[in-house]
């Protein structure tokens, strides 16, 4: 099992979570509304006059065979629209209750 963390532009919302709903991966957080900036060309998404924009997130634990299909329509999505902001982090999962 993998913990997959997104972040994304919460104009991604909707696509985000067709992703993950065509998939089958339906436990989640989710977290709506935060900032951030993306670490190589991003722009600032801080909710303010100047950056406007904001980011949301979702954390799901997802089967290891899912992982990569997963990821590759995380990508998909991210190389349409590049200047949203998009990205995704995998963990593994050691133990859980």
């Amino acid at each position: 099992m993998k913990a997959v963390f997104i972040s994304y532009n919460q104009s991604l919302t909707f696509e985000v979570q067709a992703i993950l709903d065509k998939l089958s991966i339906r436990g989640f957080t989710q977290w709506m509304d935060i900032k951030g900036k993306g670490s190589d060309k991003g722009e600032p998404h801080e909710g303010t006059h100047t950056w406007p924009e904001l980011n949301n997130a979702h954390l799901s634990m997802v089967e290891d065979e899912k992982v990569d299909l997963l990821l590759a329509q995380i990508k998909t999505l991210d190389e349409k629209v590049p200047a949203q902001g998009l990205r995704a982090f995998v963990w593994n999962i050691e133990n859980s209750i």
